[in-house]
């Protein structure tokens, strides 16, 4: 994974340096998908570790925020916990790291990488600098591939200037973020004005070092096995299974059943939804990859339709081709072949963009 640019969080780690098929997009549009043959599904007893949707984070994100002080005491106990769980006495041993922290949100991260309250190491401090950054830079690949695919450098600094406005009220009123969003804003204004070309001469431009490749290395994200991934599905499943026959009721997966409990996918993010959409070790039945192949197809149309609202809102044609890289940018491998968006699709997207660029120069020339 390519780094994004000056570790914005760097000055609050002191010891950072130690740180280390299915339809068509036609198909899917108007809604008709369909299932796939499919073969008995096995139990698996593996540990359930999914990451949720962006719809059930947005749920969770209307709850009212605690105070600092309070985030902070939960850090600093989710820490010690984290410890405790893995046999260590704290984050780093050997100059790797021990715990995993991607439980935590970015103000707990900020609270432990600031040191507030005095409550944690230098250590703790430079493993939550790290883990900021890896978000940062996780963040904004979508948008540094689309640049790259395009040359239209305005969707990587908008996305850079979206992730700077995403941060809590005591991030924003660090030296360190109004520094990089002043850099960030700058370049984003410069896009504005030529959208093809990279503007230059701004300091701690995060988005000039990752295209540079001039960006100082960070601990990449390593994806889970999809094996394990299934398996954790597959246990995901069970649970559910097991939950409705306590209450005397059979686990459903098509809506339009009048009798059962309804099977909840919600919370599975695009590429669990793929481990039973491809059903690759042959652990889901007929009826669960129908059910997932419904929910991809609705998030995928949902992501289209949003480029096209986009696109209309902004009275700009191009933002949904860029909309529609992005997204693809931002997909697994897996996640591209369950929702059968191939490399044909992205060389169509990237063709649109250029030709209604083309139009467009000509119309203002």
């Amino acid at each position: 994974m390519t780094s994004i640019g000056t570790n914005p969080y760097a000055q609050y780690g002191s010891a950072y340096a130690r740180a280390a098929a299915t339809p068509s997009l036609a198909a899917t549009l108007s809604g008709d998908g369909t299932a796939g043959d499919a073969s008995a599904s096995p139990t698996s007893n593996a540990a359930t570790n999914l990451t949720l949707s962006e719809a059930a984070r947005a749920q969770l994100a209307k709850a009212p925020l605690p105070d600092f002080a309070t985030v902070t005491s939960d850090a600093r106990t989710t820490l010690d916990r984290l410890y405790t769980v893995a046999g260590v006495k704290g984050p780093i041993v050997d100059g790797k790291t021990t715990i995993d922290l991607s439980t935590l949100d970015r103000r707990s991260l900020f609270a432990i990488s600031t040191n507030n309250g005095g409550k944690f190491t230098p250590d703790e401090q430079a493993v939550a600098a790290t883990e900021l950054k890896r978000r940062f830079d996780k963040a904004l690949e979508p948008s540094l591939a689309t640049t790259r695919l395009t040359g239209d450098y305005s969707v990587s600094y908008k996305a850079a200037l979206d992730w700077l406005d995403g941060a809590s009220d005591e991030e924003k009123a660090t030296a360190t973020w109004a520094k990089q969003r002043a850099a960030v804003l700058k370049g984003y204004q410069a896009t504005q004005q030529d959208p093809n070309t990279a503007p230059t001469g701004i300091e701690s431009d995060p988005i000039a070092a990752a295209l540079s490749g001039s960006a100082p290395p960070t601990k990449s994200d390593t994806a889970r096995d999809f094996s394990s991934v299934a398996n954790d599905v597959r246990a995901f499943l069970d649970r559910q299974k097991s939950e409705a026959a306590k209450s005397g009721k059979e686990l459903v997966y098509d809506s339009r059943r009048k009798t059962g409990q309804l099977a909840d996918l919600s919370t599975l993010d695009n590429r669990s939804l793929s481990a039973i959409s491809l059903n690759q070790d042959k652990r889901f039945s007929a009826d669960e990859i129908f059910a997932a192949k419904q929910e991809l197809n609705t998030r995928t149309r949902l992501a289209v339709l949003d480029a096209l609202k986009h696109s209309q809102s902004a009275g700009d044609p191009r933002q949904f081709s860029l909309g529609i890289l992005k997204q693809y940018s931002s997909m697994s491998s897996e996640e591209r072949l369950a929702s059968n968006w191939t490399p044909d699709f992205q060389d169509a997207a990237i063709k649109s963009y250029k030709s209604t660029s083309t139009l467009l120069s000509l119309l203002r020339s």
